[in-house]
């Protein structure tokens, strides 16, 4: 799958968008390439066929990272990533470890991919799309998430950059957020962390939320 990621970052998230793409790169069904992005990062809009990644203060809301994708038939057609400065721009996660996980997970989530565990007092996977606390050895993809994404995208042609839609998840009924849609998955503390807005027509938008800590 051929798919442009656009930089819509500052400077402190150069390095970390231009590791994720090299390690997701790493998988043999992926062909990803850094664009200039064009989006106002506050919105962070996403363009058809390509994924935006935004940085900025998007306020103390609880969460590091947001990842957003629009399905339409079972395809994913665009998405979007937003990087929270409020809380990277502190201390506790202005760190390498941290901004490369959270980057890595937040594009693994443009892909369809899920969590590999949603419980942070588990022993880490070595992976990006685990939950943890301590993000030493969990800042890049492992071997499960490649194979992951061949089953996913073995299928396309080279050329095609649409990608099947994640899977959907359970979760806590009825709870909403009035942007996000209704919660269909939670993370092991209790917290929704996946949600659903339908749009019609067989179109909705899905959005990853990585919380903090």
């Amino acid at each position: 799958m051929q798919l442009n990621i656009a930089d819509n970052v500052s400077g402190s998230w150069d390095e970390h968008l231009n590791t994720a793409i090299t390690v997701w790169n790493v998988s043999s069904v992926l062909k990803l390439t850094k664009v200039s992005g064009s989006t106002n990062v506050k919105t962070c809009k996403p363009t058809d066929g390509q994924v935006d990644v935004c940085s900025g203060a998007y306020g103390a809301n609880g969460w590091l990272g947001l990842a957003g994708i629009s399905v339409s038939g079972g395809h994913i057609t665009k998405g979007y990533v937003k990087l929270n400065d409020t809380y990277f721009d502190d201390p506790t996660y202005n760190t390498t470890e941290w901004r490369n996980l959270v980057m890595c997970q937040e594009i693994g989530h443009e892909f369809g991919l899920g969590h590999q565990d949603e419980d942070l007092g588990n022993a880490n996977l070595g992976s990006c799309i685990d939950y943890t606390s301590k993000p030493e050895i969990n800042q890049y993809p492992n071997d499960h998430d490649y194979e992951l994404l061949k089953e996913i995208y073995s299928h396309f042609d080279t050329g095609d950059t649409g990608g099947s839609g994640p899977p959907e998840g359970g979760g806590p009924p009825g709870r909403r957020n009035s942007e996000w849609g209704k919660a269909i998955g939670s993370d092991g503390e209790g917290r929704p962390n996946m949600f659903e807005l339908d749009l019609g027509n067989g179109s909705k938008e899905l959005t990853h939320v990585f919380w903090a800590n």
